[in-house]
């Protein structure tokens, strides 16, 4: 059967109305104690009404692991209250939201952190500084810190929850053998730096059961030899599958210096060489603007699922014009507007 941008898809027990998934790009208006503001609420209600579903941008799951000094959080209580009315105006269009939880680890804003930890001792680069190495306890407190943030998001009205393993923040860190120099039950093989992800995935699932939807945003690869590549994700993941309900697909941020040549599509053959290896949908994302080359990729079978960020930024509308042939003025015929130039 042929697939299209409009067909719905199930992500976990939610049926999206649509393959277009807005992405998590970061706002940087909240708060100094990581309260979502005013602009969470209007920006994310305002990009809402097309598209299949909202992922709201890296929320710090760590007073201790905040990615930006102007970014959000969901590691007290107080922060549900403001949360909630972000969630409230994507619902009002009859949209799901889901929230990426996310701790920076080494890549912690030196503004805002006063411990940097990490798997091991190793900086990023001289503007972060060196991290201390996380202890057994300091492991055990951050899980703990992911599982109340799984409750907190039930809570506050979000529908499921991405956990960030990308970009070189905390879990990706642990993940990567270029930032895990470890030598106990964390560091080493493939299964032993994937443990960190599959105790906060265990911790997660027993804060919000198997139904609730918890999907997985990953960099496949890491751009350096010795990095990792879509193959030993697959490993990685493999034996997590069965607590995982997708799989968003992006790429790089472990190392400073990322590739230059950012062309459409550009992280496409990583989506389609880790869908080789999973039943659960995979999310493509990275300049993938027209509608043509969305349902392409959906007809091929490279991904599942399509996610757009930065042109929905610029224009509120743009799922609109992807998703619907609409007819242009002083023209009787109809024209795809994600297919004119974008």
């Amino acid at each position: 059967m042929t697939k299209t941008l409009n067909d719905p898809v199930t992500i976990g027990g939610i049926t999206l109305r649509n393959r277009l998934i807005m992405a998590p790009l970061q706002q940087y208006k909240g708060t100094s104690e990581a309260f979502a503001t005013e602009h969470h609420r209007n920006h994310y209600g305002r990009r809402a009404k097309h598209v299949g579903l909202v992922i709201l941008e890296s929320t710090a799951v760590s007073p201790n692991g905040r990615l930006w000094a102007n970014d959000i959080g969901i590691y007290t209580d107080r922060h549900m209250e403001t949360l909630r009315k972000v969630t409230d105006a994507v619902h009002a269009h009859d949209t799901p939201v889901f929230i990426q939880l996310s701790h920076g680890g080494r890549k912690s804003s030196p503004e805002v952190t006063t411990t940097l930890v990490a798997p091991s001792a190793i900086a990023f680069d001289d503007q972060y500084g060196m991290p201390q190495e996380l202890s057994a306890e300091g492991i055990h407190n951050i899980i703990q810190e992911y599982r109340m943030a799984a409750r907190r998001s039930v809570e506050a009205g979000f529908d499921g929850i991405e956990l960030h393993a990308a970009h070189g923040f905390l879990i990706h860190q642990f993940l990567s053998p270029l930032s895990n120099k470890r030598t106990d039950a964390y560091g080493g093989s493939s299964e032993k730096r994937a443990r960190f992800l599959q105790e906060v995935l265990s911790a997660v699932r027993e804060e919000v059961g198997r139904d609730y939807p918890v999907i997985v945003r990953i960099s496949a690869t890491d751009y350096s030899e010795g990095g990792l590549i879509p193959e030993e994700w697959a490993r990685m993941l493999k034996p997590l599958e069965s607590g995982l309900d997708a799989i968003h697909v992006s790429s790089g941020g472990i190392i400073p210096v990322q590739p230059s040549d950012v062309y459409t599509a550009y992280q496409l053959p990583h989506a389609a060489a880790i869908r080789q290896h999973f039943k659960i949908p995979v999310i493509a994302v990275g300049k993938i603007y027209t509608r043509s080359l969305a349902d392409r990729i959906l007809e091929d079978g490279l991904a599942d699922v399509i996610a757009i960020g930065r042109p929905l930024l610029e224009d509120p509308d743009y799922a609109e014009g992807l998703l619907n042939v609409r007819e242009t003025a002083g023209n009787a015929g109809e024209k795809e507007r994600g297919d004119s130039g974008r």
